[in-house]
């Protein structure tokens, strides 16, 4: 796939990983693992120590945010995908961390997975953001 994103694109795929990491520092603990592949996601957005600022600053109001349509869900989840495939490799962490973020969303981890090997190749497969997106919303239109 091919991970040129625009800046809107970015934008979105940085509130979603802020949205990520809400969700897990709202958790009693956060495994070590999931830190380390969250500080990837950070490198790989371009989030700066200003960002880490003014959450740090804000702390304490910092909350997970549920998208409330079918709609604003599909994106988190294509947003996710695009921040798996930032450097165009799938580790076993980032999938695990995607599974606890969309049961967080209301879908089955079963679901996640059947998604996650159904667009696993394009990578590979040199496939656009604009497919697998379309591929994305196929596969939950036979869910």
């Amino acid at each position: 796939m091919k991970n040129q994103l625009t800046n809107e694109e970015v934008d979105s795929v940085k509130q979603s990983f802020f949205n990520i990491l809400s969700l897990l520092l709202g958790k009693h603990s956060v495994e070590s693992k999931y830190v380390v592949c969250l500080l990837k996601w950070a490198t790989q957005l371009g989030i700066n120590s200003e960002d880490f600022r003014k959450i740090e600053e804000n702390y304490r109001s910092i909350s997970f945010e549920m998208p409330t349509s079918s709609e604003e869900k599909l994106e988190a989840l294509f947003n996710l995908v695009q921040m798996i495939y930032l450097d165009n490799i799938i580790e076993d962490i980032e999938l695990e961390v995607a599974s606890v973020y969309a049961e967080q969303l209301g879908y089955e981890k079963y679901i996640i997975g059947e998604l996650f090997q159904s667009i696993a190749t394009a990578p590979f497969d040199d496939k656009s953001i604009d497919d697998v997106r379309k591929d994305i919303k196929e596969f939950f239109k036979t869910k």
